[in-house]
């Protein structure tokens, strides 16, 4: 009976231990956009202020537009990621493992092909980086996608090998989309952060996408 105290002590500990865990990626995930946050602005803040001051009308001459199509597949690529990471996560916590590999699989594809296009796009530039402020700011703009974009796929397809490591040793307990052990926690806890991400990177997408092309 003197044991069953020191029992429920160690199991408390380690309950608490993990939810720490948890909450530390959870902050942490919050963190990071709040850091990508602050880069985007600065080009953001770049944007506007230099079509602001432009006296002498030389913010954009004309014909200065960076491949529209290129730069549209991108932006679909980015966001079609998202809605695939999201699509799948709930499939995961139903237990359905199999199909969240399959969709985060196409996660990764779309996240390589839309960094290799934005690169694609940056050869085949009609203009120079310094010959209007427009110029300057999308080159700034496109090296930042293509690190951002990266990052999030890197982050993706971590998961993803760590859902095929895990998934033999979960299969009793419904899989990493179900299992209460630590190793599955934190792996939901890293999923629901990286969903958040791509959701924050697709509105980014869309914005910039907006302010280059269309505007």
């Amino acid at each position: 009976m003197s044991d069953a105290p020191a029992a429920l002590d160690v199991h408390a500990e380690a309950e608490f231990e993990l939810q720490n865990a948890e909450g530390a990626i959870w902050t942490a995930t919050r963190l990071l956009i709040g850091i990508v946050t602050f880069a985007w602005s600065a080009v953001a803040f770049a944007y506007f202020y230099l079509r602001a001051v432009d006296p002498a009308q030389l913010w954009r001459p004309h014909g200065t537009t960076p491949p529209v199509l290129l730069g549209t597949l991108v932006a679909l690529g980015v966001v079609g990621g998202a809605l695939i990471n999201a699509y799948a996560a709930p499939r995961l916590r139903r237990g359905e493992t199999a199909d969240w590999i399959f969709a985060t699989s196409v996660t990764v594809g779309l996240g390589l092909l839309a960094a290799g296009l934005q690169v694609w796009q940056l050869t085949r530039l009609s203009f120079f980086p310094g010959v209007s402020g427009y110029t300057s700011v999308f080159i700034g703009f496109a090296g930042l996608n293509i690190a951002f974009i990266l990052g999030g796929t890197y982050w993706v397809e971590t998961l993803l090998a760590r859902a095929i490591r895990l998934r033999p040793a979960l299969a009793a307990e419904g899989g990493p989309g179900l299992s209460t052990l630590p190793a599955a926690r934190e792996f939901r806890a890293s999923l629901e952060g990286c969903t958040y991400f791509w959701w924050y990177m697709a509105i980014i997408s869309v914005l910039f996408w907006f302010l280059f092309y269309v505007l």
